[in-house]
Parts: structure tokens; C-alpha cells; sequence
């Protein structure tokens, strides 16, 4: 729900997310993009993942507003053309700052980036982390998003 409220309160009209599995999260995102106007790639190594991932995005009618894209994040990122206002990274959590890396230049000022897993595998993200926190384009916060398996989640504003 807070990817939701976050993509539709900033009104994003392009988002990618990376690492659908079976797609929960991009339905979320699909209903904010709907109401927004906008579409999100989904992006899943996994091709059962994807086949699972597209059969939910089909039944809750946001085959519209999202597009479930097959393959290595590293290799698909850069085939999507244009700007994106809002990123979701929850794939393998050493390669955060590699899809960062790629994204970055992408993206459109006031885009807003969520990282998943933030405490738990703070550790295999280090360079993420470190980049976003430390670079003076980013405003990042990390917040707890659940108690109960005691994790949070990175938010960075993309300043400029």
C-alpha cells in the first residue's frame, strides 16, 4: 500500500520495478499508475515468475497500466526508452547499486527511488546505500516498514 500511496502522491507517469516475482507489488503500483495516468515495467528474471506475475496483472485488469518484461534487470533496463519518475528495487540485493547504476540516468528530477530489504541486507547493498545517502542529488531516508520481519525500506528524492 505504501508503494501505492507514494506513486500515485507523486503523480509518477513512468516507474520500472525491479523483481516482480508474483507480482503483488506491480499490482499495488498498477492501480496508482491507473489512476495516475501512467505504466510501470515490471521487470522478472524468473520466466514462471513473469507467466504468474502477468496472469494477476490480467485478472485485476491493469494490463493497460502495466507491462510484465522477462529477463536480467541488467540487460532490460537499458532497453527501456525514455524518463522514469519512480523505481522499485527488490531483486538480488548485491546488484541494487548495478540497477541503480543503469537507471540513474534515466531518471527525471523529483523521481522518486524505494529500495526493499534495506536492514536486513544492509550488508550486501552497502554501495547502494552509501551512494544514495551520501550523494547530494539524493534525499534518502530509511524507514521500518515491517515489525515483524524487522525490515525497512530505502526512499531517496531525486533532487536534481
Amino acid at each position: 500500500m505504501m508503494l501505492r500511496i507514494l506513486v500515485e502522491s507523486r503523480n509518477a507517469q513512468r516507474g520500472i520495478e525491479v523483481g516482480s516475482a508474483t507480482g503483488y507489488g506491480a499490482i499495488h503500483m498498477g492501480i496508482a499508475f491507473e489512476r495516475t495516468g501512467g505504466h510501470l515495467f515490471t521487470l522478472e528474471i524468473d520466466p514462471e515468475m513473469v507467466k504468474t506475475c502477468n496472469e494477476y496483472i490480467q485478472k485485476m485488469g491493469l494490463g493497460k497500466s502495466v507491462t510484465c518484461v522477462e529477463g536480467d534487470a541488467l540487460k532490460t533496463i537499458p532497453e527501456l526508452e525514455g524518463e522514469f519518475d519512480f523505481v522499485f528495487i527488490d531483486a538480488v540485493k548485491r546488484d541494487y547499486f548495478k540497477y541503480f547504476q543503469i537507471i540513474e540516468p534515466k531518471l527525471k528530477p523529483g523521481a522518486v527511488i524505494v529500495a526493499d530489504n534495506v536492514i536486513v541486507s544492509a550488508e550486501a547493498m552497502k554501495d547502494y546505500l552509501e551512494y544514495v545517502q551520501k550523494s547530494p542529488d539524493y534525499d534518502t531516508v530509511i524507514i521500518r516498514a515491517s515489525d515483524e520481519k524487522k525490515d525497512g525500506m530505502a526512499i531517496s528524492y531525486k533532487i536534481r
